[in-house]
C-alpha cells in the first residue's frame, strides 16, 4: 500500500462562517485553525495547504475568560531602542476586534512559510455582515462548552 500525498491543486476548498458571538476566543480559534491547515479532511498532508476559507463573524461580541481583558497583552516592537508598545486586550478589541482572533488563530499556526499563506485564507468581520455571498459559505457550528 502506498502512502498518500495531497498535491495542491488537487484540493477542493469550501468556505466556511464561524460565529464567534458569545464564545471564547480561544475555543473558537483551535477550531478555525484546524480547519485552515485542513486537519479535519482525510487528506490532510502536513507540507501541503489542504485547508478551507473561513470567515468568522461577530469578532466584537467574543469573550475572553477571567481577567484576560486586563492583563492580557500584545506587544510589538521596531527593533529601535525604547520603541516597544504593549496593549492589553482591552485596548485591542476597542481598537479592532478582528485582531484578537487574527493573532490567537496565527499563534495556533505553525511558524514557517506555509502558514503564512494558510492564514490568508482567514477573513475576519466586526458585525455579522461580510462580501464574500458569492462563494456561497456554509455555517460551521462550533461545539459549545458550558
Amino acid at each position: 500500500m502506498k502512502t498518500f500525498n495531497a498535491k495542491a491543486e488537487e484540493v477542493e476548498r469550501k468556505w466556511l462562517i464561524v460565529d464567534a458571538a458569545d464564545q471564547k476566543v480561544g475555543r473558537v480559534a483551535t477550531h478555525v485553525a484546524n480547519i485552515l491547515r485542513g486537519k479535519n479532511k482525510a487528506i490532510y498532508t502536513p507540507n501541503v495547504d489542504t485547508g478551507d476559507f473561513v470567515i468568522v463573524i461577530n469578532t466584537d461580541k467574543m469573550e475572553l475568560s477571567g481577567t484576560k481583558w486586563d492583563d492580557k497583552k500584545y506587544y510589538r516592537h521596531s527593533r529601535f531602542f525604547g520603541s516597544m508598545k504593549e496593549m492589553t486586550a482591552a485596548q485591542a478589541k476597542e481598537k479592532d476586534s478582528t485582531f484578537i482572533m487574527h493573532e490567537a488563530v496565527r499563534g495556533m499556526l505553525p511558524t514557517n512559510k506555509l502558514s503564512r499563506h494558510i492564514i490568508m485564507k482567514m477573513k475576519t468581520y466586526t458585525g455579522a455582515e461580510h462580501p464574500h455571498a458569492a462563494q456561497k459559505p456554509e455555517l460551521l457550528t462550533l461545539p459549545t462548552k458550558k
